[in-house]
């Protein structure tokens, strides 16, 4: 119970600290803007259903309550699986928390509200608030933690799912990458692809004349790209390993669920912005999405020898039924 108590308290006052430190960015942004407050002005109003943004203190309390309840939570979440992988959280993974805080800020404002709050702010405020938030508040979790200082190598070691699913999300975003890198470069528009996905995810672009090829726009796009491929290469990599066991049955859920994530993502292109199907064919998007498939797929089949004897065994088995 003691350590439970530990691990609650740590992240508590880690995610204190994430969470001011965030608020206190915005608060010097915002002043130098010349309109103070107006960020926890317009989140509150987006909160609260308002269209007109009221500064008033009843609001931004309300906000900022709710503001650190969320990075209280996102605390606790970290101090306890920091304490499952007993290890020392780094700067590198307060970076990786700060682009997962990112995604989530973005991804969630446009389900909940429908707004693109990360557009309202400006994408590059926003993405360095939440990495400066997440750094620290993995910083805070170091100073408070064990002192057993284990290194992300020696985690990597350890944790097979977690070495071979980040693997395998590095493979499937770099494979993806290439294609449209020379596909753009074949139809001479160098960056396009991921000047054009950036462009409807930060700038609201509605057609290919606002398409913007900046380093801004590329770069952030990338690391989205790069988040979404290691979350599918971790999912991947459990699958491989339950599939040791149950070869058939995972081997055939894995095939339906890439079939329902090609349709889904081509069906959100369509909605998202429609005129991106004018410019990035529907069999570009497919083709890239087999090609990550089949370069994870070909990375997890060789680090899992047991899954090529349960599938040979399986063929086997039915010839001989």
């Amino acid at each position: 119970m003691r350590s439970v108590d530990s691990v609650f308290f740590r992240g508590i006052l880690a995610g204190f600290v994430g969470g001011t430190v965030l608020a206190l960015w915005f608060l010097i942004i915002d002043g130098v803007n010349g309109q103070p407050f107006h960020t926890p002005a317009f989140l509150a109003a987006i909160t609260t259903g308002r269209e007109v943004v009221t500064f008033t203190p009843v609001l931004i309390a309300l906000y900022t309550a709710l503001h650190y309840a969320a990075f209280l939570a996102v605390g606790v979440a970290a101090a306890w699986v920091m304490a499952k992988l007993q290890t020392v959280p780094g700067v590198l993974l307060g970076i990786i928390l700060g682009f997962l805080l990112f995604d989530l800020v973005f991804y969630g404002s446009v389900w909940v509200t429908g707004i693109d709050v990360v557009g309202a702010l400006g994408w590059p405020e926003v993405l360095a608030g939440n990495v400066l938030a997440g750094m620290t508040l993995t910083g805070a979790l170091n100073l408070m933690g064990p002192e057993r200082n284990v290194s992300w190598r020696m985690v990597l070691e350890e944790h097979r799912i977690l070495r071979e699913g980040i693997t395998a999300g590095l493979i499937g975003a770099a494979s993806v990458a290439v294609w449209f890198l020379v596909l753009d470069v074949f139809m001479g528009r160098l960056f396009f692809t991921p000047g054009a996905l950036g462009s409807v995810l930060f700038h609201g672009a509605r057609g290919a004349a606002e398409v913007q090829t900046d380093a801004l726009t590329i770069v952030g796009y990338t690391l989205l790209h790069l988040s979404a491929f290691l979350v599918v290469g971790l999912v991947a990599a459990a699958l491989a390993t339950e599939a040791e066991e149950y070869a058939a049955p995972v081997i055939l859920g894995a095939l339906m669920l890439f079939v329902t994530f090609e349709t889904f993502f081509i069906g959100m292109l369509a909605i998202v912005a429609q005129w991106l199907l004018a410019v990035l064919p529907w069999w570009s998007i497919a083709v890239g999405n087999v090609v990550a498939a089949a370069t994870m797929g070909w990375y997890l089949w060789r680090e899992h020898p047991a899954l090529q004897k349960a599938w040979m065994d399986h063929d086997l088995e039915e010839e001989t039924v």
